[in-house]
């Protein structure tokens, strides 16, 4: 059987240079990076290595680069750290509606400590425009977070007119940059965020590792406390291995990012181009002009998200939805849902990353396996059986309207 891997937005391989990095650290070279004896050495100059490797990777100073264990964690330090440290200026925050639920989820708890979120709406394509950012901040506006691009739809949002709007006020400006970094040329200085968070396996490095930027002065009250580690931001013993491991793809990346992106925009329009010509009755989401190398995001009607991942991975192809199931009731993405799809539509997104090493005969084999499997799948469905009635297959019946819809409002990452 032919294997497609079209999932890098979930996992991505390790590079072998970042492995390679790693091992001494899980080996003889175990000492901690703050001890003052020499089994301190190595350690502590892998990790100002990668440090260093990283800030470069997006044009930062090093000192302003702070070490975590996953992008959810730079997130939840950047949006509560930020948070609290101004909480005597304000108590409103304003996100974009299609953040990823480390930042929603987050600031839903910020509710304890008197902080209300204000959402930016988007358009059809997943846009935040500055206007709108603009109407919806307040006088109790105290910070501001809008993903630098959206890995579900593949929409890359003008951060840098954004963060302007934001500083005009006063008010500082983190992104998320998980979907970004690795995929597209990351300016941290151009932008002028003020926080900026990317994880090690965006890049190919591995899982237990990520960065988040703070510009110089911008303050920020930590979250796991009791130690001095990462300038007192981040306390706890440094994972060297994989801070090493970053280090050493941040650097692989930075080098070979742009034959890599040209690559996986290819092949991306492929099947931009090709799936309709197989099949019927879908609609590309996010934006067709911005949008992230190697991403491909299509509603594929009368057919769950659930459905065809399990039918495409019995044909050796590995996918994402933008929807999830549970026996109870069906969740749709909160995403495809704040650009305005219907319920109905969201649940049957699919979604599919490539990366550095996916081929023509991968997307091949996707485009050849996807149409019968949605026939078969579609012979089930009871909105195709109205469509080929010449009914309308989205009209609402009596009874049919899926278990409280109100719930369906997050991703599970």
């Amino acid at each position: 059987m032919r294997f497609g891997y079209f999932d890098h937005a979930a996992a991505a391989p390790l590079l072998p240079e970042a492995k390679e990095a790693m091992m001494p650290f899980l080996g003889d070279e175990f000492g901690n990076p703050v001890s003052l004896h020499h089994f301190g050495d190595k350690p502590r100059a892998a990790v100002e290595g990668a440090r260093a490797q990283v800030a470069a990777l997006v044009n930062s100073r090093p000192d302003d680069i702070v070490f975590t264990a996953s992008a959810s964690e730079s997130n939840n330090l950047a949006v509560k750290g930020l948070a609290l440290s101004r909480k005597a200026k304000g108590r409103n925050i304003v996100v974009s509606a299609i953040e990823h639920v480390s930042v929603l989820e987050k600031l839903k708890s910020l509710g304890v400590y008197g902080f209300d979120i204000t959402e930016v709406p988007v358009d059809a394509d997943g846009t935040v425009h500055p206007d709108k950012l603009a109407a919806a901040i307040k006088t109790d506006t105290i910070l501001v977070s809008v993903m630098h691009a959206n890995y579900e739809v593949g929409t890359i949002q003008k951060v840098k007119e954004l963060a302007a709007v934001a500083h005009r006020f006063r008010i500082p400006f983190h992104s998320d940059g998980t979907a970004a970094v690795g995929r597209i040329p990351v300016d941290v200085v151009g932008l002028d965020v003020d926080a900026y968070t990317f994880p090690a396996m965006s890049v190919y490095g591995p899982k237990g590792a990520a960065a988040l930027y703070l510009k110089r002065g911008t303050r920020l009250q930590p979250l796991i406390e009791g130690g001095f580690q990462e300038k007192n931001r981040r306390a706890g013993t440094e994972d060297v291995a994989a801070i090493a491991g970053f280090g050493s793809a941040a650097a692989v990346t930075k080098s070979r990012l742009p034959e890599w992106s040209e690559s996986m925009t290819r092949l991306a329009q492929r099947i931009f181009k090709e799936l309709p010509e197989k099949l019927e009755h879908i609609i590309f989401t996010g934006s067709m002009s911005s949008r992230i190398p190697g991403h491909v995001s299509v509603v594929v009607e009368f057919v769950e998200g659930e459905a065809m991942l399990l039918s495409l991975d019995d044909e050796g192809i590995a996918a994402a939805s933008g929807s999830s199931c549970s026996a109870k009731t069906l969740k749709a993405s909160h995403v495809l849902l704040a650009m305005g799809l219907p319920h109905t539509k969201a649940q049957s997104s699919l979604v599919l990353t490539m990366g550095k090493d996916s081929t023509d005969e991968d997307v091949s084999h996707f485009l050849d396996k996807l149409p019968p499997i949605t026939r078969r799948l579609r012979q089930m469905s009871p909105l195709y059986a109205r469509l080929q009635k010449g009914e309308d297959p989205y009209a609402v019946k009596p009874g049919e309207a899926c278990e409280d819809e109100q719930e369906h409002e997050t991703d599970e990452r």
